[in-house]
């Protein structure tokens, strides 16, 4: 039996997700974009409101705000938010490496995660075992060798 959006009341919910995976990815174009046009300001801004509406789309309002205004995160979204208002104030260069500043140390703690995914798809995992580039991953990343080939 198809359910219709008319006759289902959590039809929104479930939509809000792939609404907001649709805004981060438009956010995320329009960022390199902006970036690729001599960091232009309209793109950048088009692009900064559209990655935070998709990200609150995709994670929950009230979750989206529990990670941006976590005590330990403070000073990472200063600089996050801080960038995305210098931009929309019109200085996109200072606000762009606000925003990259902001942006890594608000995700940190994901990077690791995001390595060891990496390492294991076939033609980047390869890449990442190269002797110079696998040194600094591994240190970056947390991740021993060991620890790679028992999972």
């Amino acid at each position: 039996m198809a359910t219709d959006s008319l006759s289902d009341p959590f039809y929104p919910l479930r939509v809000s997700p792939e609404i907001g995976m649709g805004l981060t990815g438009f956010g995320v174009f329009f960022l390199f974009f902006g970036m690729m046009l001599f960091f232009d300001k309209a793109l950048l801004a088009i692009g900064n409101i559209l990655f935070v509406a998709g990200l609150s789309f995709v994670i929950g309002l009230e979750r989206t705000f529990r990670f941006f205004f976590q005590r330990h995160k403070a000073k990472a979204t200063g600089f996050f938010l801080g960038g995305v208002l210098v931009v929309l104030i019109g200085w996109p260069i200072i606000g762009v490496v606000l925003e990259i500043y902001g942006f890594f140390l608000l995700f940190r703690g994901f990077f690791p995660v995001v390595v060891g995914f990496i390492r294991r798809i076939p033609v980047l995992g390869s890449i990442l075992n190269l002797p110079f580039i696998s040194g600094v991953s591994v240190c970056r990343s947390g991740y021993s060798q060991g620890a790679l080939l028992n999972t």
